[in-house]
Protein backbone atom coordinates (compact mmCIF):
# COMPACT_ATOMS: atom_id res chain seq x y z
CA UNK A 1 0.00 0.00 0.00
CA UNK A 2 1.28 3.69 -1.18
CA UNK A 3 2.25 5.74 2.27
CA UNK A 4 -0.48 8.24 2.80
CA UNK A 5 0.92 11.56 3.47
CA UNK A 6 -1.17 15.12 3.13
CA UNK A 7 1.44 17.43 3.57
CA UNK A 8 1.20 19.07 0.03
CA UNK A 9 -1.96 18.31 -1.38
CA UNK A 10 -2.51 18.82 -5.07
CA UNK A 11 -6.23 19.07 -6.92
CA UNK A 12 -5.83 19.31 -10.74
CA UNK A 13 -7.59 21.38 -12.90
CA UNK A 14 -7.60 20.34 -16.69
CA UNK A 15 -9.75 23.27 -17.39
CA UNK A 16 -8.48 24.81 -21.55
CA UNK A 17 -5.26 22.11 -20.79
CA UNK A 18 -3.99 20.38 -23.59
CA UNK A 19 -3.28 16.71 -21.98
CA UNK A 20 -0.03 16.26 -22.54
CA UNK A 21 0.15 19.80 -20.75
CA UNK A 22 -1.90 18.54 -18.15
CA UNK A 23 0.28 15.81 -17.47
CA UNK A 24 3.93 17.22 -17.65
CA UNK A 25 2.08 19.79 -14.87
CA UNK A 26 1.38 16.64 -12.41
CA UNK A 27 4.35 15.33 -12.71
CA UNK A 28 6.15 18.84 -12.37
CA UNK A 29 4.59 19.27 -9.08
CA UNK A 30 5.43 15.21 -8.06
CA UNK A 31 8.59 16.68 -8.80
CA UNK A 32 8.39 19.45 -6.93
CA UNK A 33 7.17 17.84 -3.50
CA UNK A 34 3.37 17.19 -4.00
CA UNK A 35 2.65 14.34 -1.62
CA UNK A 36 -1.33 13.69 -2.41
CA UNK A 37 -2.74 14.10 -6.28
CA UNK A 38 -6.17 14.21 -6.52
CA UNK A 39 -7.97 14.18 -10.05
CA UNK A 40 -11.26 16.37 -10.14
CA UNK A 41 -12.95 16.28 -13.16
CA UNK A 42 -16.02 17.88 -13.04
CA UNK A 43 -16.99 18.23 -16.80
CA UNK A 44 -15.72 14.99 -18.42
CA UNK A 45 -17.89 11.92 -19.33
CA UNK A 46 -17.17 8.68 -17.37
CA UNK A 47 -15.16 6.96 -20.22
CA UNK A 48 -13.58 10.04 -20.15
CA UNK A 49 -12.52 10.60 -16.97
CA UNK A 50 -11.15 6.64 -15.99
CA UNK A 51 -8.79 7.32 -19.36
CA UNK A 52 -7.33 10.38 -18.09
CA UNK A 53 -7.12 8.90 -14.46
CA UNK A 54 -5.32 5.96 -15.70
CA UNK A 55 -3.02 8.07 -17.08
CA UNK A 56 -2.49 9.94 -13.93
CA UNK A 57 -2.24 7.30 -12.08
CA UNK A 58 0.80 5.95 -14.47
CA UNK A 59 2.71 9.26 -13.09
CA UNK A 60 1.82 8.74 -9.54
CA UNK A 61 2.48 5.18 -9.18
CA UNK A 62 6.30 5.83 -10.21
CA UNK A 63 6.29 8.52 -8.07
CA UNK A 64 4.76 6.53 -4.93
CA UNK A 65 2.30 8.98 -4.64
CA UNK A 66 -1.60 8.27 -3.79
CA UNK A 67 -4.30 9.04 -6.74
CA UNK A 68 -7.63 10.10 -5.09
CA UNK A 69 -10.90 10.56 -7.49
CA UNK A 70 -12.59 13.38 -6.27
CA UNK A 71 -16.66 12.74 -5.99
CA UNK A 72 -16.74 9.58 -7.94
CA UNK A 73 -16.20 6.06 -6.06
CA UNK A 74 -17.03 4.33 -9.78
CA UNK A 75 -14.20 5.74 -11.79
CA UNK A 76 -11.88 5.22 -8.16
CA UNK A 77 -13.22 1.68 -8.16
CA UNK A 78 -12.50 1.26 -12.18
CA UNK A 79 -8.83 1.90 -12.09
CA UNK A 80 -8.22 0.93 -8.82
CA UNK A 81 -7.09 4.58 -7.64
CA UNK A 82 -5.86 4.39 -4.01
CA UNK A 83 -8.56 6.67 -2.21
CA UNK A 84 -11.73 8.53 -3.16
CA UNK A 85 -12.81 12.29 -1.75
CA UNK A 86 -16.30 12.76 -1.06
CA UNK A 87 -17.89 16.17 -0.81
CA UNK A 88 -21.14 17.23 1.62
CA UNK A 89 -23.47 16.42 -1.41
CA UNK A 90 -21.73 13.57 -2.91
CA UNK A 91 -21.91 10.21 -1.66
CA UNK A 92 -22.04 9.31 2.28
CA UNK A 93 -19.05 8.84 3.74
CA UNK A 94 -20.08 5.72 5.58
CA UNK A 95 -21.27 4.57 1.70
CA UNK A 96 -17.89 5.24 0.25
CA UNK A 97 -15.75 3.64 2.46
CA UNK A 98 -18.30 0.41 2.29
CA UNK A 99 -17.81 0.52 -1.66
CA UNK A 100 -14.05 1.50 -1.24
CA UNK A 101 -12.82 -1.12 1.46
CA UNK A 102 -11.21 -0.96 4.25
CA UNK A 103 -7.66 -0.72 2.70
CA UNK A 104 -8.64 2.62 0.66
CA UNK A 105 -8.35 6.31 1.51
CA UNK A 106 -11.57 7.99 1.70
CA UNK A 107 -11.14 12.06 2.16
CA UNK A 108 -13.96 14.26 3.14
CA UNK A 109 -14.87 17.65 3.11
CA UNK A 110 -16.25 19.42 5.92
CA UNK A 111 -16.89 22.97 7.41
CA UNK A 112 -17.91 22.96 10.51
CA UNK A 113 -17.22 20.66 13.66
CA UNK A 114 -20.24 18.23 12.68
CA UNK A 115 -19.48 17.73 9.63
CA UNK A 116 -16.18 17.05 10.51
CA UNK A 117 -17.17 14.73 13.25
CA UNK A 118 -19.92 12.79 11.41
CA UNK A 119 -17.34 12.21 8.39
CA UNK A 120 -14.81 11.11 10.93
CA UNK A 121 -17.32 8.54 12.51
CA UNK A 122 -17.98 6.79 9.09
CA UNK A 123 -15.15 6.42 8.66
CA UNK A 124 -12.75 9.58 6.57
CA UNK A 125 -9.32 9.05 6.46
CA UNK A 126 -8.36 12.92 6.24
CA UNK A 127 -10.51 16.02 6.29
CA UNK A 128 -9.98 18.85 3.52
CA UNK A 129 -11.58 22.20 5.16
CA UNK A 130 -12.66 25.48 3.75
CA UNK A 131 -12.63 27.17 1.54
CA UNK A 132 -10.04 29.95 3.72
CA UNK A 133 -9.79 32.14 1.11
CA UNK A 134 -11.95 32.89 -2.33
CA UNK A 135 -10.86 30.53 -5.34
CA UNK A 136 -10.98 30.93 -9.12
CA UNK A 137 -11.94 27.21 -9.45
CA UNK A 138 -15.38 26.45 -10.96
CA UNK A 139 -16.03 24.62 -7.94
CA UNK A 140 -18.88 26.33 -5.39
CA UNK A 141 -16.82 27.84 -2.73
CA UNK A 142 -18.24 29.18 1.19
CA UNK A 143 -15.69 30.61 3.29
CA UNK A 144 -14.21 28.29 6.47
CA UNK A 145 -12.94 30.92 9.22
CA UNK A 146 -9.51 29.95 10.19
CA UNK A 147 -11.13 29.88 14.02
CA UNK A 148 -13.49 26.76 12.81
CA UNK A 149 -10.35 25.19 10.90
CA UNK A 150 -8.68 25.22 14.40
CA UNK A 151 -11.60 23.45 16.23
CA UNK A 152 -12.34 20.87 13.25
CA UNK A 153 -8.49 20.23 14.09
CA UNK A 154 -8.82 19.56 17.68
CA UNK A 155 -12.23 18.10 16.92
CA UNK A 156 -11.32 15.36 15.34
CA UNK A 157 -7.54 12.65 15.16
CA UNK A 158 -7.36 12.39 11.91
CA UNK A 159 -5.62 14.70 9.52
CA UNK A 160 -7.13 18.00 8.62
CA UNK A 161 -5.42 19.86 5.47
CA UNK A 162 -6.82 23.42 5.04
CA UNK A 163 -8.40 24.50 1.31
CA UNK A 164 -9.11 27.07 -0.72
CA UNK A 165 -7.23 29.87 -2.19
CA UNK A 166 -4.35 28.97 -0.70
CA UNK A 167 -0.40 30.01 -2.26
CA UNK A 168 3.07 30.36 -0.64
CA UNK A 169 2.29 33.61 0.21
CA UNK A 170 -0.75 33.69 2.36
CA UNK A 171 -0.80 30.60 4.31
CA UNK A 172 0.75 32.62 6.90
CA UNK A 173 -2.80 32.84 8.18
CA UNK A 174 -2.63 29.12 9.30
CA UNK A 175 0.33 29.72 11.60
CA UNK A 176 -0.51 28.04 15.23
CA UNK A 177 -3.01 25.75 13.80
CA UNK A 178 -2.64 22.04 14.22
CA UNK A 179 -3.03 21.44 10.34
CA UNK A 180 -1.58 18.53 8.86
CA UNK A 181 -1.05 20.20 5.09
CA UNK A 182 -3.11 22.34 2.78
CA UNK A 183 -4.37 21.46 -0.45
CA UNK A 184 -4.15 23.51 -3.65
CA UNK A 185 -5.35 24.29 -6.88
CA UNK A 186 -4.07 27.40 -8.81
CA UNK A 187 -1.11 27.98 -6.80
CA UNK A 188 0.52 24.72 -8.67
CA UNK A 189 -1.98 24.84 -12.15
CA UNK A 190 -1.73 28.47 -12.88
CA UNK A 191 2.48 28.95 -11.99
CA UNK A 192 5.16 29.27 -14.70
CA UNK A 193 6.24 26.27 -13.20
CA UNK A 194 4.48 23.47 -11.23
CA UNK A 195 7.79 21.73 -9.83
CA UNK A 196 9.43 25.88 -8.88
CA UNK A 197 5.93 26.21 -7.51
CA UNK A 198 5.54 23.26 -5.09
CA UNK A 199 9.36 23.61 -4.07
CA UNK A 200 8.33 27.23 -2.92
CA UNK A 201 5.02 25.81 -1.44
CA UNK A 202 6.77 22.95 0.91
CA UNK A 203 9.75 25.93 1.97
CA UNK A 204 6.51 28.54 2.94
CA UNK A 205 5.53 25.65 4.62
CA UNK A 206 8.23 24.60 6.72
CA UNK A 207 8.38 27.87 7.72
CA UNK A 208 5.14 27.83 9.00
CA UNK A 209 5.91 25.10 11.39
CA UNK A 210 3.76 22.58 9.26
Amino acid sequence: MIPFNSHLYFITDSTNQEENAFLARIEEALSGGATLIQLREKEKTTREYISLAEKVHTLTKRHGIPLIIDDRVDVAMAMDAEGVHVGQTDMPVSLARKLMGENKIVGATAKTVDQAKEAFGQGADYLGVGAIYPTTTKVKTVLTSVDTLREICHAVPIPVNAIGGLNKDNIHVLKGVPISGICVVSAIMKAENGETAAKEIVKSMKELGV
